[in-house]
């Protein structure tokens, strides 16, 4: 008797009244039967959109109303190819261009959002809807009642965000582009959530939306200070953003202290709708300056350990998306906060929300996310890792025929498809998860790393997931000179043969030329992949060379992409680039350069 129970919950979307219940009552019902919900949700995007330029040239005259729903799954997943972006792209160019017929969905699209572009070096566009922000609603509600259980908040505390809006612009067609994060923090949505939770940001739309990243992540300091007694949590879209906003605040405290006795704003802030706002909100407060001042000198002998919990007494967690490329930046986030727990944010993408994390004690390095069967229509491409000494210019994986939600099994791999209501079609997103669990009947998902390769010269395959535990390995050898790592990409030089990896670190502390020899050398022998082995030992990939590039490094990258329309809350450190600007930014910058020995 699961499928009226699941029937029902699709028909409550939003949950209403005591946000908390509802929405976790909504949620277990549909998790009762995902199967069946998977199928009503497909039904519902086809009937929107079946008549669509894209599905109707495939589906032909199909008729959607009445027919059987495990038939009309079968119909769309043989009629309707799997698909890459590349495939949509010329789609969505002509829906930017001005094209108002119905090409992708029946609803007109009139906002585009941009992808972060570190991935793949490019932003790509998606659709952008009104189902969107819903979605996105309702997910941050979801997720927030599912935390309250563990972490339970005052009411009417507030949140301190490091949110940032990007620029946005308009295509030939007069669409409006912009990241998703920018179009989500602009809509109505976003005040709704804050009324819904009964948390508020610290910091007004002026200062999310200031364009200039470095005034805002000023301003949400001073702000976020100036409230620090009623702050509930810090947060941010990733990690990266949490860490870039206190490394800063460490040679910005005693600006900010000033601010706050005095009731001012630091001259540093020059665009005058910000300034406005902030000098609107903040008094001064001689007292509170001095009781930060004295916690910031003690923290400063502490090198900020548990700056956190220090600064923001009432704060409960720290939460952020911290998987992926984003779990470098832990070891700095724990240190900031502490004994603080941290909590890792939900799984979502630029195309679609995937799945909420339904057990926020769990450590980051733990967390899973179980599927939320009404956003999207899912499919899941099951993969093997290769055998050792095959070859494939792809990736290191095998892939059978996608499996609907309702067959995946524990332990497997997969790649994940989505169908979406924004007009995405079996669109393969390119992510590798593990069903790691079940919640009732829905899968939890462990994020694995981006399917794409980011190292090869020629037979090797390595992807973020194998860097990034080689620099892991490399790095524990600084951990003994009191040195940290800041950041790090990497890049496959084939220009100059035998090619061979490089890989660029920024370092904060001062490290023997000795030790970073052992990195270089730890790091080329960490990697594990076969392709890789045989070619270091026939010496047809060189020795692994690791550049050290100046302090601010990683800063002058992240504005090159801020530059150029990317936004901080969506902002990634690309792990490998062939990008030529970054390329220069890292070789003009690089102060010193090793070569690993590991291989004789």
């Amino acid at each position: 008797m699961e499928q009226p129970a699941a029937a029902a919950a699709l028909t409550n979307n939003h949950g209403n009244g005591n946000y908390g219940y509802d929405i976790i009552a909504w949620f277990e019902h549909l998790s009762e039967n995902p199967g069946f919900v998977q199928r009503e949700t497909l039904r519902r995007i086809l009937q929107q959109n079946s008549q669509v330029e894209y599905l109707k040239k495939l589906l032909g005259d199909t008729k959607i109303e009445g027919m059987d729903a495990c038939a009309l799954e079968s119909l769309y997943t043989s009629l309707v190819p799997l698909a890459s972006h590349a495939d949509l792209e010329p789609y969505i160019r002509r829906i930017a261009d001005g094209d108002t017929a119905p090409l992708l969905t029946q609803q007109p699209i009139t906002t585009l959002s941009l992808s972060s572009g570190t991935t793949e070096g490019r932003q790509k566009y998606v659709p952008f809807t009104r189902h969107s922000s819903q979605t996105t609603l309702q997910i941050f509600t979801l997720a927030a009642a599912y935390r309250s259980r563990v972490y339970p908040i005052r009411e009417g505390g507030r949140i301190l965000e490091f949110i940032y809006s990007s620029k946005q612009f308009k295509t030939k067609g007069d669409l409006t582009v912009g990241t998703a994060t920018t179009h989500y923090y602009a809509s109505e949505e976003f005040k709704i959530k804050q009324e819904k939770t009964k948390s508020f940001t610290c910091s007004p739309e002026e200062v999310i939306s200031g364009g200039d990243y470095k005034q805002s992540t000023y301003c949400h300091l001073l702000l976020g200070l100036f409230f620090c007694d009623e702050v509930e949590f810090i947060t941010s879209t990733f990690a990266y953003s949490i860490v870039q906003a206190f490394t800063a605040f460490e040679e910005l405290w005693k600006d900010i202290c000033l601010d706050i006795r005095e009731g001012n704003l630091s001259s540093r802030i020059t665009l005058s709708r910000m300034r406005k706002s902030v000098l609107e909100i903040i008094s001064p407060k001689p007292y509170l300056a001095s009781q930060i001042e004295s916690t910031c000198k003690k923290l400063e002998s502490l090198e900020w350990f548990g700056l956190i919990p220090k600064l923001w007494p009432n704060a409960k967690y720290v939460y952020s998306i911290m998987t992926g490329s984003m779990q470098p930046y832990l070891k700095k986030l724990r240190r900031y906060a502490g004994d603080l727990p941290l909590v890792s944010a939900d799984y979502g993408s630029t195309e679609s929300w995937i799945g909420v994390n339904v057990d926020p004690s769990l450590p980051p390095e733990k967390v899973t996310f179980a599927v939320i069967p009404t956003f999207s229509y899912f499919e899941f491409i099951p993969i093997y890792r290769r055998k050792q000494g095959s070859t494939s210019p792809i990736d290191d994986f095998i892939e059978d025929k996608p499996v609907p939600l309702s067959q995946v099994k524990l332990g497997q791999e997969y790649e994940l498809v989505l169908t979406t209501f924004t007009g995405l079609y079996r669109y393969r997103l390119g992510d590798v998860v593990e069903v790691s669990g079940f919640h009732k009947g829905t899968p939890k998902l462990n994020f694995i790393c981006r399917r794409k390769l980011i190292l090869t010269v020629n037979i090797d395959k390595n992807t973020e997931k194998d860097l990034q535990l080689v620099v892991e390995r490399g790095s524990q050898l600084l951990n003994k000179t009191k040195a940290e790592l800041v950041d790090f990409t990497s890049h496959a030089d084939i220009v100059n043969q035998p090619g061979h990896y490089i890989i660029y670190w920024e370092i904060k502390g001062e490290v023997e030329e000795e030790v970073l020899q052992g990195c270089c050398c730890e790091m080329d022998a960490s990697f594990l992949d076969h392709g890789y082995v045989v070619s270091r030992r026939t010496n047809s990939i060189g020795p692994l060379e690791l550049c050290i590039v100046k302090r601010g490094t990683f800063k002058k990258i992240l504005d090159y992409f801020i530059g150029n329309g990317a936004a901080l809350s969506q902002f990634k450190t690309p792990r490998c680039t062939s990008n030529q600007v970054l390329l220069r930014i890292l070789n003009n910058w690089t102060i010193k350069r090793f070569h690993s020995t590991a291989y004789g």
